[in-house]
């Protein structure tokens, strides 16, 4: 019986041992399994990495070629891509390749901007890709949300996102969220500016507590006004020969511009403007004829894909809805002595935030109408080239009350203006007028922001602020 049960206990013993056995082979070989599973999830993300980074130099290497070839997006083959580049570690030996596909946007035979898409894999791992697109161009004054070219005061109802830059003393009252630079280290505050008396001031400084002064720099480097002046001749040349729409003088007063949302625009000739008196410097009232008293159909024109812009040689009034990239510019560059300048005459909305987009830009200045609404917005980027944008001074009893018509005294005062976009004025300006404190004319309140969209994606033409061009709108597509 002993014997028997002797038995039965090596049996149970062999049964345990090989059941333990075949638990222990089990998690180890799981054990096993799993870090070789992880080992090659590391090896992956390896050499995902490796190809991230020869994708990044595939966009350097083309970088730099199109610092050579400003223009060319063949690689210098004249055939379309993609185009293949063998990548190489420090000791010579080759690794990996990528392979890029270049693209351009182009406005009237000018290269805006080249898209680089740079897909790179290694030698040992062909199958981990990984893509990287970047867009190639100069930075554009459609970073900031103001540029200006002399000393300036921002009242303290002022709201402003986005960069905010003048060449002149900044005396910044309004509530920035972004940078505010002026190009000196110190400026003499006069009266215009609401210092009494006269006094020495930082390139910025701030008289209340809306300002955040922790984003004042000064000196910084002068915005070369010369260096962005559009080429008003090339648009010229353009519109008269390129596709875009050219608009001859009118022998009368100007036209008024109407975008129509739908990729038209509408003109109608001004023949007839009223006579009254508004004051552009704060000293002196002059007479304008800056309301519209009658206007008569003249053309609707389709405007182009391809070369979407718009030379007026005379004075605009400009109003109406966006849906695409475009660009308008008032100025005679023919003439001797006549500059044209644009006349805001309403709101200027766009009918979508990705693909609209407007530049308009005025050989003298661009003035903010009296017959605006209530609540004006205005979207775009528009550039005074040699005048100002702002909104002249008036008065209740100086603005035209014809019988039988519209009463346009009460026009001398606005409750709001929105801006989005970017304001580049040559000369000082303000669209509010205020005498010891008090509100005289103008908007009591403005907003103003950049538009992100224009800085990937500007409308033809816009002003660069450097000539090193760049990578922006880096995106990694994995």
């Amino acid at each position: 019986m002993n014997i028997r049960n002797q038995q039965l206990k090596r049996g149970y013993l062999l049964v345990l041992v090989l059941v333990y056995s075949a638990v222990f082979f089990t998690i180890l070989t799981s054990f096993i399994g799993f870090i070789v599973t992880q080992s090659k999830v590391v090896a992956q993300k390896v050499q995902f990495e490796q190809a991230g980074q020869i994708a990044e130099a595939g966009l350097n290497y083309y970088k730099w070629f199109l610092s050579h070839y400003p223009t060319d997006t063949t690689n210098g083959t004249g055939s379309p891509g993609p185009y293949v580049g063998i990548y190489s570690d420090p000791e010579g030996a080759a690794i990996g390749e990528y392979s890029l596909t270049v693209a351009s946007t182009t406005y009237c035979g000018e290269v805006a901007s080249i898209d680089v898409t740079s897909t790179g894999h290694t030698y040992e791992n062909p199958d981990v890709e990984r893509t990287i697109s970047a867009r190639y161009a100069r930075p554009t004054v459609a970073e900031y949300a103001f540029i200006l070219n002399n000393n300036v005061w921002a009242g303290p109802d002022r709201v402003i996102t986005g960069p905010y830059h003048s060449n002149g003393g900044v005396r910044m009252d309004g509530r920035n969220s972004s940078v505010v630079t002026s190009g000196q280290s110190t400026w003499t505050c006069t009266s215009a500016y609401g210092c009494t008396p006269n006094s020495s001031r930082n390139g910025v400084f701030a008289t209340t507590a809306n300002a955040n002064s922790s984003l004042f720099a000064f000196p910084s480097a002068p915005i070369n006004f010369s260096g962005i002046t559009v080429d008003l001749s090339l648009i010229q040349n353009r519109a008269v020969g390129g596709g875009g729409i050219y608009i001859p003088p009118s022998n009368a007063f100007g036209y008024r511009v109407t975008f129509n949302g739908n990729s038209t625009v509408t003109v109608r000739r001004v023949d007839q403007t009223y006579n009254y008196r508004g004051n552009p410097t704060g000293s002196a009232w002059v007479y304008e004829r800056h309301i519209i008293e009658d206007d008569d159909p003249y053309a609707t024109y389709t405007i182009s894909t391809n070369c979407p812009v718009i030379f007026v040689e005379d004075k605009v009034w400009l109003e109406g809805s966006v849906n695409q990239k475009v660009t308008i510019a008032a100025a005679d560059v023919d003439s001797s002595g006549v500059n044209p300048g644009i006349i805001l005459n309403d709101n200027i909305i766009y009918t979508s935030t990705t693909t609209s987009g407007l530049l308009a830009i005025a050989e003298a200045d661009i003035l903010v109408g009296v017959v605006v609404p209530n609540n004006m917005t205005t979207e775009g980027i528009y550039i005074a080239q040699n005048g100002t944008f702002a909104r002249n001074h008036y008065e209740y009893s100086y603005l035209p009350n014809p019988a039988g018509s519209a009463d346009y005294r009460p026009y001398y005062e606005r409750n709001s203006h929105t801006i989005n976009g970017t304001i580049v004025s040559n000369y000082g300006g303000g669209t509010q007028w205020t005498s010891g404190g008090v509100f005289q004319s103008g908007f009591h309140s403005r907003y103003n922001s950049y538009d992100r969209n224009l800085v990937t994606s500007p409308p033809p033409f816009v002003p660069n602020t450097s000539d090193v061009y760049e990578f922006s709108n880096w995106r990694d597509q994995n």
